[in-house]
């Protein structure tokens, strides 16, 4: 078993270099008065080559003569404007492998909660591996890196327990600020002994770095902060999800977002006492803040409400975390409530969205759905935005509650985003169209408390009138199919105007006449697949006489699709009731129509209709 080899022993010996005082008053330069570009200097005059350097590939590859001085002003440049420890680690990463010939880099920050270093290494390829190293771990060098703070050489790397990582020499740096070891900064090469300093000079630099932003990061906590939680509070999980969005957008990355909810809190807090419901919501907090890594966030996004901010992370990834977290809370027990349990939604940049906003609805969303799933095996249903039916009644239910419990004030309006949805959808089949359209037209009825499944009805009144009259098998679909969507314009209409208990004003009632405007040009001329039906939407309103709307069409210039859809509409308006009279009988609204027949509606559609009335009766 090959032994560690401390780099301040006989065999690789480092100079430390002297650090002079600052004058007071005086601006410091931390490299002119480290005395460092002295340093630099010494070692492009050294001439002993050290047989432990060799590349990153193997003692074939012939290492390159390091310019010390333009090393360092390479990665000055490199990192002017840079504000995170995971830009700093990828400028390093690239120095490192693009000056120095590395075949990887490791960087790993400790986790005082979990106890442990997280690790992750960047080969020269791209690819990426995460791992995490306990304390526990005592004969580990990197533990004993990290404890003793003791820069250590290695001939080989497999104590990283990384498979199919190319086998090299490692040497192990520890990154330490102000007597405190931060983490380690881990370079998969053989070093000499005149880049011993080099490479102290950057690990320092870089716990200096570090700790600068923690301490940056402690500065502006207590504006942001949730005094119950200690996580972020709804302003500053904004703040941060904004700055990491722009970076996952600048360096194509994903990024996901987890909401947790604690299920029964009202209940909790009801029969419990507040008090109670705190402890419940603390247990969730301090388990996410145990499990998540150093550059994860986590704040209280609502009144029971955890969200988890996981950059660099696919969907896949952030179920496995959101998994092991449910576990954790499943194993612990609250005196008077039992296990903790949580309903959990996730959304993921850029695959679900890239708004910030809507990334957020979506991940409610998705946890809205999760609680209506509830568990199974005693285990939280983790939902992704990707895995539901958008269309389902559970999915446009939690849609609309999101948007009316919390996003109003952002101008997200739930009618759009459903046509904007609608309208982006693709299609795979006639019935996943079908099931879209019942959907949309059960969302545009529900605008409406007093047409309750209107368009439903109407589709199979037409339907039936199109069968009646021996139209061929492919236009009766097609007329059932606009029929659901003859409404659809309704979702332009203000609720103000639209849910208005008695009759409208002459003003009201213009507002109430685009509709049919609305929905062929706003809903269905974008749409591809359903440009076919904008006659019966929009003509469905004409009268036969020409005093109808919005073209005053008469006669057999309207469509007939449009005729047929205008006699059903018509039927199930009057056997429905409205605030302002009780439903007519079939044998009433018969009557009615046939007074209208000839200047209202085609005669020839009401007499057909009428035969086929009595055998439409449905509950309303």
């Amino acid at each position: 078993m090959e032994k560690s080899k401390q780099v301040n022993k006989e065999n690789t010996k480092v100079t430390k270099p002297k650090v002079t005082k600052p004058t007071v008053g005086r601006a410091t330069n931390p490299i002119a008065d480290s005395g460092i570009v002295a340093r630099i200097n010494n070692f492009n005059t050294q001439k002993t080559n050290n047989k432990l350097y060799s590349g990153y590939l193997s003692n074939t590859i012939t290492p390159k003569s390091l310019d010390f001085v333009g090393f360092v002003n390479d990665l000055n440049k490199s990192l002017s404007g840079k504000s995170s420890s995971t830009d700093l680690f990828n400028v390093l990463h690239n120095v490192f492998t693009e000056k120095m010939n590395c075949a990887y880099t490791a960087f790993g920050l400790f986790h005082e909660k979990s106890n442990c270093i997280n690790l992750k290494l960047q080969n020269k390829l791209g690819s990426t591996y995460s791992s995490k190293i306990f304390m526990s771990d005592d004969m580990n060098p990197v533990v004993e890196s990290f404890k003793h703070s003791t820069a250590i050489l290695r001939e080989d790397n497999k104590f990283l327990n990384i498979p199919y990582l190319q086998e090299s020499s490692t040497y192990i740096l520890p990154l330490v600020s102000v007597n405190q070891c931060l983490g380690v900064m881990i370079i998969g090469m053989n070093v000499n002994e005149n880049e011993t300093g080099l490479l102290s000079f950057i690990a320092n630099y870089s716990a200096m770095f570090i700790h600068n932003l923690n301490l940056q990061e402690k500065a502006n906590k207590y504006d942001n902060t949730d005094t119950l939680t200690s996580l972020y509070n709804h302003r500053g999980f904004q703040e941060v999800l904004t700055t990491e969005l722009q970076r996952a957008k600048d360096n194509k990355t994903h990024l996901s977002i987890i909401m947790m909810d604690v299920n029964n809190i009202s209940k909790i807090n009801r029969e419990l006492g507040h008090a109670k419901g705190d402890e419940v919501i603390r247990l969730l907090a301090d388990k996410v803040k145990q499990n998540i890594r150093n550059n994860d966030k986590a704040g209280r996004y609502g009144g029971d409400e955890i969200a988890i901010i996981l950059p660099d992370t696919n969907t896949a990834d952030a179920k496995y975390l959101a998994e092991y977290i449910t576990y954790t809370l499943s194993c612990c027990f609250v005196d008077d409530v039992g296990p903790v349990k949580v309903s959990v939604g996730i959304s993921t940049y850029p695959d679900c969205t890239e708004n910030q906003e809507k990334l957020l609805v979506l991940a409610e969303q998705a946890m809205y759905i999760s609680q209506a799933k509830g568990y199974k095996e005693g285990m939280s249903a983790i939902i992704s935005s990707s895995d539901y039916n958008f269309w389902s009644d559970d999915s446009l239910n939690s849609f609309a509650e999101v948007l009316a419990k919390r996003h109003a004030q952002m101008g997200i309006n739930f009618e759009e985003e459903l046509v904007h949805k609608f309208n982006n959808e693709q299609i795979s089949s006639h019935n996943h169209l079908m099931e879209m359209v019942t959907s949309l037209a059960g969302a545009i009825d529900a605008k409406d408390p007093y047409t309750k499944g209107h368009s439903t009805s109407v589709s199979r009144y037409s339907e039936a009138l199109a069968r009646a009259i021996n139209l061929p098998e492919d236009e009766v679909q097609r007329i059932k199919l606009g029929a659901l969507l003859h409404d659809v314009g309704k979702i332009g209409i203000p609720e103000n105007v639209l849910k208005k208990p008695s009759h409208l004003s002459d003003e009201e009632w213009e507002i109430m006449k685009q509709h049919p405007v609305i929905g062929a040009e706003k809903v269905l001329e974008p749409n591809e697949a359903l440009r076919d039906l904008i006659p019966m939407v929009k003509y469905h309103h004409e009268h036969y006489d020409g005093t109808g709307y919005p073209e005053k069409l008469k006669g057999e210039e309207i469509p007939l699709s449009a005729r047929i859809v205008a006699v059903a509409d018509a039927y199930h308006a009057l056997i429905s009731d409205r605030p302002y009279r009780k439903g007519l009988g079939v044998d009433r609204a018969c009557e009615i129509l046939k007074m209208g027949a000839g200047t209202q509606w085609d005669s020839d559609l009401v007499r057909q209709f009428i035969t086929i009335a009595p055998s439409l009766s449905t509950s309303i």
